[in-house]
C-alpha cells in the first residue's frame, strides 16, 4: 500500500493536536489500517439493505469512523484516551483529506457526530434524509481514503 505523505501544512495540523494532548504519534500501522478499511467496506455493502433510518445513519457513522481509524493507522496517530476521541479522530480526518473526494465529506463528520449523540443519548429522531447524507459521507470518506493510497 503506498499511503500519499502528508504535507507539511498536514503535518504540522496534525502535530498541533499532538501538542494539544488530543492525539499521540504512533509507529504507522498499514495492517490495521487495511482491517479497518475492510470493516468499513462490509458495513457499506450492507447498508443498502438498512430500511430503518437511524440503523442506517448509525451503521453510516460505524463506517465513517472505521475509516478515521484507518486513515490515523497509516499515518502514525491514535486519539488519546479520555473524552472527545471521535471530535479529535474527526478533526485529524479533515486534516488529511483536504481535497476531492473525502474533503466535502471530512467537514460533515463532526455535524454526523453530533447528531449521533443527540440520538444516542437523547433519543432524538433520525431522518431519512440524515441517513441519506451519513451514507454518502461514509463512502466519500472511504473514496477519499481510497484516493491517498488506505486500502483494504
Amino acid at each position: 500500500m503506498g499511503v500519499t505523505p502528508l504535507s507539511l501544512a498536514q503535518r504540522t495540523a496534525a502535530d498541533s493536536l499532538v501538542t494539544a494532548g488530543r492525539l499521540s504519534r504512533v509507529p504507522p500501522d498499514l495492517a490495521r489500517a487495511a482491517a479497518f478499511m475492510r470493516q468499513a467496506d462490509d458495513t457499506l455493502e450492507d447498508l443498502p439493505r438498512l430500511t430503518k433510518a437511524q440503523n442506517r445513519y448509525n451503521l453510516a457513522y460505524d463506517a465513517c469512523h472505521d475509516v478515521g481509524e484507518a486513515i490515523m493507522a497509516a499515518y502514525g496517530y491514535r486519539t488519546t484516551n479520555g473524552a472527545g476521541q471521535h471530535e479529535a479522530l474527526g478533526r485529524f480526518v479533515r486534516i488529511v483529506l483536504d481535497s476531492p473526494p473525502g474533503d466535502r465529506a471530512s467537514g460533515h463528520y463532526d455535524r454526523l457526530r453530533r447528531a449521533r449523540n443527540q440520538q444516542r443519548y437523547r433519543a432524538a429522531p433520525i431522518g431519512s434524509a440524515e441517513a441519506d447524507l451519513a451514507v454518502q459521507t461514509a463512502q466519500d470518506l472511504f473514496d477519499g481514503a481510497e484516493a491517498r493510497g488506505i486500502t483494504a
